[in-house]
């Protein structure tokens, strides 16, 4: 009996992911509520004039996905914390509320849906993306 594939496998590995997370990247800039017309400052003022780092985000997001997914990559914070994941040094000064979280986690659905994940596969991705909101709005909780 063979082994289930994993996650990363079931998404189509690196390029699959690589393409959900730059929709999804660009989704958000354009996003009303966590975008560049966001009424918190600071998420509108990465939106607007940060940019020039939304490729490396993407990149950093795509290993991310790929190490939560069980893929080969390695997952490293640019800002390490107290989790082994680092998040909530990396979007502390954005100071994102739980609300504007849960609309993130709305657009990677809509993106997953754009690209056409299955269900099961779309629910595991959500729920790791869910598990870390503790961390993500941890800036907004200070």
């Amino acid at each position: 009996m063979m082994a289930e594939a994993s996650l990363y496998e079931r998404l189509g590995g690196v390029f699959a992911i690589a393409a959900v997370v730059d929709h999804f990247s660009d989704a958000v800039v354009q996003n009303p509520i966590v975008g560049q017309r966001s009424e918190n400052p600071e998420l509108r003022e990465w939106h607007t004039n940060n940019l020039g780092r939304l490729p490396g985000l993407k990149f950093m997001r795509t290993l991310w996905v790929c190490d939560v997914a069980g893929g080969p990559q390695k997952f490293d914070a640019t800002r390490p914390g107290s989790t082994h994941l680092g998040l909530e040094e990396a979007h502390r000064n954005l100071r994102i509320s739980p609300d504007e979280f849960d609309e993130v986690a709305a657009e990677l659905g809509r993106t997953l849906d754009f690209v056409g994940v299955p269900e099961r596969e779309k629910g595991e991705v959500l729920a790791a993306f869910a598990a870390h909101k503790a961390e993500v709005t941890e800036g907004y909780q200070a």
